[in-house]
């Protein structure tokens, strides 16, 4: 009763905002509209009518920033923009994270899979928002009124009321964006004429529907200012029709945000509305229930009894509230029970349409304050609706956007930390990969340089080796002359074929004692240095792979042999041979014998006479010469053969040779005349006959054999002459040959280095683009840790604005 005084008193100053003591009022946002509630009450009932007579429609349905319900819509529409924002962001941290799923070191299946579900959730609670409103049900008896109330809400007689059971199944009012009031069926999408709602909703009708059934009823949001503010009514039949009040929960009421019981005024209230409610509160934590004494109307016929009736009903009403359902305290309680005339005041809203006063619609005495009580209900209806509607859906869906972004900043948190160890670990495969690169290029520049040394100087040790070796085999030569034994016959043909044969013998007898004597060290050596090559070049290379096929480059099919190109048959084609015969102690012969020794002897003496003339100082000494005397030297007294000048010596050479070559008698009979005048015939004669021995013996002995032998011989002077001539040439066509091998060994060495190096180079490259993609996706990362933060923010400020004010 203290409840219902306050309110009066509250309405009668004017003060139309809310109590010191209302708990539940929010600064700021619940002060009453003026147009809707700021009515100056009167003692007289003419002067009412005056005063409200004079309010506008205009004013009536004009939107109001401060409503309550305004609190409601504005929130709505935050909630709506914070979740296109977590769209956004979920979808493009999706995209973000499939491109990383094609590394799975950093992605898994499960964690794409994940992120892809998040755009699925965030879609359907963004379908939910849209759907969202502040859902007001209304229960009773039947008969109790409940269309009447909704319908004085709307200020319109949309639903169905009358006498009796009318309303037989549920009516769902909400607004709709068009300027056509429709109806629809559960379950069908076809839009119907709102006249229709007098058959299917309609009790009395036989088109009617089942209790359980739906029909929602769309009208213009123009027309009603509760609509507009996202506020729908659900009628309900008579909790006393229908045993299955579990099912009318679960279907229509679980999401519903206040509930109005509208009890009849002239009764009391109900086993039945008690035991809905009571499982309304089990099903609901703390259910927000407002209760409306309805047709208040008739208690204008029994004055004396008014004030009385009217506490019963309270206490009954809060001890229903507070002791059996336990929703609240008792001044809530007290401040959520009204007694009303919802049929009187929906007559006087349609006389407020029509620019009548509302007393036109008045039924009895006392209707200014039931109309004021009603005005009071729809402001505490406004503020609790808009307040329990915010925390029972936006609250959750804050909630569940929280929960979206916290776990996807958490996800991609691990994900950050994981780039940051692959990054970490590229980073240093960068870095031993370029310390490799450099090492590479520096020990490949000293190898060069050690292996061109080495090469060097094993070319020089082939070229000396290969030389000493050839010279001791010319030296030789003779006995590998001797071991030909071809049938030799001075016939010129067949003494051409004994040459070529024995040029191609001595040539394979040369190149065989050389590769015997020197091949298999020399191929040891150029092993032995071409192992090392690869060794040394095989330490610059990483890859296994490519140590493979390195080797596979270096390792020749065949050893090393060394060539030894000889050509006897070209060196010795001018060789001509002298086989006719030749006594040895003819003239002839004897002088070039002398004339040989002489020669020799000069040439020795030569260098001594140099020497000495140098030391005297450069003295040029110049012997006299002897006039050469018409008399022979031979015949001069006391001349000897050490006597004769070389002079001397040249002239006799000349005349013998001349005469024996002449083959005349002058020469034969001189000579013989000087002999015999010197020693005597009978020693001459001896010395003839011995000397015609020895010729006999001598010519007898001139066979095929002895021709052989002085073949050979000749043929040995030859060879040797020829051969030393080229000893310099075959030990530098060797060494060319030792430095060919050893140069492509490592030439082929070297590419494959420079193979690995490029392969080096390329992978720093891929490492390198690598080691950007990673850093772009830190970045990306980052960025989008800092976008759920700030959603996160967003929700934060939402709950505070919205949430925890309430």
């Amino acid at each position: 009763m203290a409840a219902y005084l306050n309110r009066t008193i509250s309405l009668v100053t004017g003060q139309t905002g809310p109590s010191a003591n209302d708990k539940n009022s929010t600064p700021g946002t619940d002060t009453v509209d003026d147009s809707r509630h700021n009515l100056s009450l009167q003692p007289s009932a003419s002067s009412t009518s005056a005063n409200m007579s004079g309010i506008s429609d205009n004013r009536m349905y004009q939107p109001n920033d401060k409503s309550p319900l305004q609190i409601f819509v504005r929130a709505k529409k935050k909630i709506n923009d914070i979740y296109g924002e977590i769209e956004e962001y979920v979808l493009e941290t999706t995209i973000f994270i499939n491109a990383l799923h094609a590394d799975a070191e950093i992605v898994d299946k499960a964690e794409r899979e994940l992120f892809e579900s998040y755009v699925h959730k965030v879609a359907a609670i963004r379908e939910v928002l849209q759907r969202d409103h502040m859902k007001v049900a209304f229960f009773g008896r039947t008969s109790n009124g409940k269309s009447s109330v909704i319908n004085a809400m709307l200020r319109e007689k949309i639903l169905p009321s009358g006498i009796g059971h009318t309303t037989n199944c549920f009516c769902q009012v909400e607004g709709s964006d068009g300027g056509e009031a429709y109806l629809m069926k559960e379950s069908s999408d076809e839009k119907l004429n709102v006249v229709n709602i007098k058959q299917l909703a309609n009790a009395l009708c036989q088109e009617k529907l089942s209790e359980s059934s739906l029909v929602r009823i769309f009208w213009p949001r123009e027309r009603c200012s509760l609509l507009r503010d996202d506020v729908v009514f659900l009628d309900s039949p008579g909790v006393d029709v229908s045993p299955n009040l579990d099912d009318w929960i679960d279907n229509h009421c679980i999401n519903s945000d206040v509930f109005v019981l509208v009890l009849n005024a002239e009764s009391t209230m109900t086993r039945a509305e008690k035991q809905f409610f009571h499982t309304v509160s089990q099903k609901l934590s703390k259910p927000n229930i407002f209760i409306l004494n309805n047709r208040w109307d008739a208690s204008a016929n029994e004055p004396e009894f008014q004030e009385s009736v009217k506490s019963q009903h309270t206490e009954r009403c809060i001890d229903f509230l507070t002791k059996e359902l336990k929703v609240c305290n008792e001044k809530e309680a007290a401040e959520r029970v009204f007694f009303v005339s919802a049929r009187e005041t929906l007559q006087a809203r349609i006389e407020e349409s029509k620019g009548n006063p509302p007393h036109l619609g008045a039924i009895a005495e006392g209707f200014q304050i039931r109309y004021f009580e009603f005005q009071d209900f729809e402001r505490k209806f406004e503020e609790c609706i808009s307040q329990s509607a915010v925390k029972t859906k936006f609250q959750q869906h804050s909630s569940r956007g929280k929960s979206v972004s916290g776990d996807m900043r958490s996800m991609l948190d691990n994900i950050f930390e994981r780039i940051t160890i692959f990054r970490n670990l590229k980073q240093d495969q960068k870095n031993l990969l370029t310390e490799r690169i450099q090492g590479t290029e520096t020990q490949m520049m000293q190898v060069t340089r050690e292996m061109k040394m080495k090469i060097h100087n094993m070319v020089e040790e082939v070229e000396e080796k290969v030389s000493k070796a050839l010279n001791e085999e010319i030296w030789r030569l003779g006995v590998l002359i001797d071991e030909f034994n071809m049938p030799f016959h001075p016939e010129r043909l067949v003494l051409n074929i004994y040459k070529k044969e024995l040029n191609a013998h001595v040539e394979s007898g040369l190149g065989s004692n050389l590769r015997a004597r020197l091949s298999m060290a020399l191929a040891m050596n150029v092993e032995s240095a071409q192992t090392e090559m690869t060794d040394r070049m095989h330490a610059l290379v990483p890859n296994e792979q490519l140590l493979t096929n390195s080797a596979k480059l270096a390792v020749r099919t065949q050893p090393f042999e060394m060539l030894y190109s000889l050509n006897c048959q070209n060196l010795c084609a001018d060789f001509q041979e002298d086989l006719d015969f030749k006594f040895s102690w003819g003239i002839t012969a004897m002088i070039q014998r002398f004339t040989g020794k002489v020669r020799e002897r000069t040439k020795k003496q030569t260098p001594a006479l140099l020497n000495r003339q140098s030391s005297i100082g450069h003295t040029v000494v110049t012997p006299v010469s002897t006039p050469v005397e018409s008399t022979p030297v031979c015949l001069l007294p006391g001349s000897g053969v050490g006597g004769i000048t070389p002079e001397q010596l040249s002239v006799i050479s000349r005349f013998a040779l001349s005469s024996i070559g002449s083959q005349g008698t002058v020469g034969g009979l001189v000579v013989a005349g000087i002999m015999l005048k010197t020693i005597g015939w009978r020693v001459l004669v001896g010395i003839g006959a011995l000397y015609g021995c020895i010729y006999l013996y001598e010519r007898l002995s001139w066979t095929n054999s002895a021709k052989e032998r002085t073949f050979k011989s000749q043929y040995g002077r030859h060879a040797t002459k020829k051969l030393k001539m080229i000893v310099d040439l075959t030990s530098a066509n060797c060494s060319h040959q030792v430095q060919q091998e050893l140069s492509s060994t490592f030439a082929r060495l070297c590419r494959t280095v420079d193979t690995a190096t490029t392969d080096m180079n390329e992978e720093l490259k891929t490492l390198e683009a690598q080691l950007n993609v990673l850093e772009s996706n830190q970045k990306q990362l980052k960025l989008l840790r800092n976008k759920a933060n700030y959603i996160q923010n967003e929700l934060d400020i939402f709950e505070h604005n919205y949430i925890a004010p309430q």
